[in-house]
């Protein structure tokens, strides 16, 4: 049994890896990517341009390679960008346009960085998803067929790249067994496309979703990146191999290692996030916490903790002077990161640097790199007075930028760094934009907040960084390989049916995300198990004396011993559909391959009137046994076989509703 299945999955490599070594060869042969350049296409232009090739093998088992493609009339020199990945049936490319010349460029238009055509036999459906965007419905998956000449087309609200949209898609062909995972990476404002064709071909393509422009001489722009996976087997099969490709080559690896799973705590329910907090009130919560022997891995200071007086009170959304309030922080956040890490805690300061106020110091001091117009939803061009756009793609901003925040991070001993977004930048960028300069100010903002974050990483290579954007609104690929969103969503974090689906779609695509635990009034099992996550956030009042906190430093220490087993970078399986129904069930397994060892959450909702259900396991060896542990009843171990679990099922009983159910497994090995 274990030879039939080791040469099956060893023929299901080789078919991916040969899906992936094909499109390679076709990226390599000009193909993959399109643009029109002067009126003409560039598939009608690229022939007769000079053309080098360069190639480098890496060692994390990474081959790059670099076609540089120079038109000898005009001085446009396009370079696409590609990594082969040996281990991985992957590829990424990306395009980088620059004006060699003296002379303004001809005009570029349409730039598709993904223009492919992917043939996975007959009846193809494409998987898609909502973004984030404050709503009961974000993060929800639909399933739609291709095979019938379909088109479906994509692209986020307003310039955040994960507002109401995903750009994170799973192509599969079911009567073929096999498939495809595309990503845009863009940390702007991308837009995609899905068109079935009549012979079972889908025709997909993606980019920055406007490009219209000259360019300068000596300027350089950059294309969207594009990534795909191939697979056999079936869709769940490609989001374990994407889980394993984004552990092994893109997650953060601060002081070079992946990101450890941690227990923050912070105060922003109890005084307006930061906006009435004070030294003595953080240090005397960080206390409250070691008191109750509450073991806390960061203190969490969100915003509000500069200067924000308006209207006769602290109003954190007056963004613009990064320095701690000095009334409220005599001796700055130094007092509180200080007292912390003397009590074996790290600190977690929120930042929110792209957005700027008229009264605070950057909207005083440098209106020269604030964008102040945009282009309204009727088109026309009107001024905004209270609040403007930082733009990165100023190059003195990004230099202030970078060497401020860095001050700050020093001086004040931040541990992490958390970045907010919590506006729409596009309409600032477009209105920013001549008619032949269409998509430029983008392209430039969205290159310099890239580079800004990777300054920050090179600065400080041990501190991990936070993605947020109102929520979860700019967690695409790039953004990514740079951070981790430990804040998914500012949808209500009390709805632990929402978030239980929320973390049943992200679970396929980002090994790493936090939760809030909701509501705070009581120690509630059901709602801290359903915000049970690589990093899981506390928000309690301890100030309260009538509440037995006993329960809640249980958890917490159920949580490490829960985390510590890696459970969470293992293989990540649904086991019932997704769902927000509070009558309904939802449940999924997180799987290691390496020891054969894993979890299985199972959550009856509060409405919900069937006591169990029955749970099919995947990723198990048949013949092997297993020893499984209902962590409410350890007492009532029991032992099955793969067979059983995979074909029969998992019993899972709750005898409440609301409940949840966490049962670990380990394989049993044989003396």
């Amino acid at each position: 049994m274990d030879r039939m299945r080791a040469d099956g999955a060893s023929a299901a490599r080789a078919d991916e890896m040969a899906d992936a070594a094909a499109l390679l060869q076709e990226v390599l042969g000009g193909g993959g990517f399109s643009f029109v350049y002067g009126g003409r296409a560039s598939r009608d232009l690229l022939p007769a341009w000079r053309l080098t090739r360069r190639r480098r093998r890496e060692k994390d088992g990474v081959v790059r390679h670099a076609l540089s493609y120079s038109d000898p009339k005009t001085g446009l020199v396009v370079v696409v960008e590609v990594k082969e990945y040996t281990r991985f049936p992957v590829v990424e490319w990306g395009l980088r346009l620059r004006n060699a010349s003296k002379r303004r460029s001809p005009m570029l238009d349409s730039i598709r960085s993904l223009d492919a055509t992917l043939n996975l036999g007959k009846l193809p459906y494409l998987h898609h998803y909502t973004g984030d965007y404050y709503a009961i419905d974000g993060y929800e998956p639909f399933r739609v067929s291709l095979a019938h000449e379909e088109g479906y087309a994509f692209a986020p609200v307003g310039g955040r790249p994960t507002n109401r949209a995903w750009p994170y898609y799973n192509l599969e062909c079911p009567a073929e067994s096999r498939g495809a995972i595309v990503v845009v990476g863009w940390s702007g404002q991308w837009a995609s496309s899905f068109q079935g064709l009549r012979d079972g071909n889908v025709h997909v393509t993606a980019g920055q979703e406007t490009t219209h422009f000259r360019l300068l001489p000596g300027e350089e722009v950059r294309t969207p990146l594009s990534v795909l996976l191939f697979y056999r087997g079936d869709s769940v099969r490609g989001q374990n191999l994407w889980r394993r490709w984004m552990i092994e080559h893109n997650l953060p690896r601060p002081g070079g290692k992946l990101p450890e799973p941690i227990l923050p705590a912070y105060t922003g329910r109890w005084f307006d996030e930061m906006g009435t907090a004070t030294e003595d009130n953080q240090i005397a919560f960080i206390e409250r916490y070691r008191q109750e022997g509450i073991r806390l891995d960061y203190w969490w200071m969100d915003a509000g903790w500069y200067p924000c007086f308006h209207d006769g009170k602290n109003r954190w959304p007056r963004t613009g002077t990064w320095e701690p309030d000095p009334q409220r922080f005599p001796r700055g956040l130094r007092a509180i990161c200080d007292h912390a890490h003397a009590k074996g805690i790290k600190t977690l300061v929120w930042f929110e640097p792209e957005r700027v106020v008229p009264e605070s110091w950057l909207g005083r001091r440098h209106a020269e790199w604030l964008l102040k117009e945009v282009i309204d939803r009727d088109g026309s061009r009107k001024k905004v007075d209270w609040s403007w756009a930082l733009n990165l793609g100023d190059p003195a901003a990004l230099r202030w930028l970078i060497s401020h925040t860095s001050k700050v991070i020093r001086e004040q001993a931040i541990d992490l760094y958390r970045q907010d977004h919590n506006f729409d930048p596009l309409p600032f960028w477009r209105a920013n934009d001549g008619p032949d300069r269409q998509g430029i100010t983008e392209n430039r903002h969205v290159r310099g907040y890239l580079t800004f974050w990777k300054a920050l990483r090179k600065r400080f290579p041990n501190m991990l960084i936070d993605s947020c954007a109102s929520g979860g609104r700019r967690n695409d690929l790039e953004t990514m390989r740079l951070s981790v969103p430990l804040h998914k969503t500012d949808y209500n974090y009390a709805d632990n049916a929402t978030k239980q689906a929320f973390h049943h779609t992200l679970s396929s695509w980002l090994p790493y995300y936090g939760a809030y635990v909701l509501p705070v009034e009581t120690v509630d099992t059901y709602a801290f198990r359903s915000s049970l996550a690589p990093m899981t956030m506390l928000t309690y009042d301890l100030r309260r004396r009538d509440i037995d906190w006993a329960p809640l430093r249980q958890l917490c220490e159920q949580w490490r011993r829960l985390v510590a087993t890696g459970y969470f970078y293992g293989d990540y399986y649904p086991m019932t559909p997704y769902n927000r129904d509070e009558t309904r069930w939802i449940a999924w397994q997180h799987h290691r391959t390496d020891n054969e060892a894993g979890l299985v959450q199972a959550f009856r909702r509060k409405d919900c009137v069937v006591q169990s259900v029955t749970l099919r396991l995947r990723g198990l060896d048949a013949d092997a046994k297993y020893r499984l542990t209902d962590l409410d009843a350890p007492q009532d171990a029991k032992v099955l076989t793969g067979r059983e679990l995979m074909d029969a099922g998992l019993a899972v009983e709750a005898a409440q509703a609301p409940q949840a159910v966490l049962v670990t497994y380990e394989r049993v090995h044989d003396r």
